[in-house]
């Protein structure tokens, strides 16, 4: 008797927890850590409007995240020279193989790569 209420049971179970959702719009396969290289952001998108739909700003801490929802808080590092800044997720990209992440020109600045225009960095996220 105790069989056949605890099979039906235990299947319904497992059934159940295999359509559990993650609870976020994006995919759990998003690192909390990546390394790898990144980039900043040419002035001629001054002024132009972001994926998130508001307008990018040169002298703004934003960058812009190929799978990040938007207003994700993250901790760049420069990992050349030590140099680190928390960034607002407001725009998609890059689009260019092998880079993590855009920057605004203030943070690459603040991140000492603006001249080289890239750099090796870790990013974390702080906060969704």
């Amino acid at each position: 008797m105790r069989t056949r209420i605890l099979t039906p049971l235990l299947l319904a179970l497992v059934l159940a927890t295999g359509c559990a959702s993650t609870g976020g719009r994006y995919p759990s396969r998003t690192a909390a850590v990546e390394t790898g290289v990144a980039s900043y952001y040419a002035g001629k998108y001054h002024g132009r409007r972001t994926a998130s739909g508001e307008k990018y700003n040169q002298g703004n801490m934003t960058a812009a995240h190929r799978t990040l929802p938007f207003g994700t808080r993250v901790r760049v590092t420069n990992l050349e020279n030590g140099r680190s800044v928390v960034l607002r997720i407001t725009d998609r990209g890059p689009f260019r193989r092998g880079r993590v992440i855009d920057v605004s020109k203030k943070a690459a600045r603040r991140l000492g790569f603006l001249r080289e225009g890239t750099a090796k960095v870790r990013v974390e996220v702080v906060s969704r």
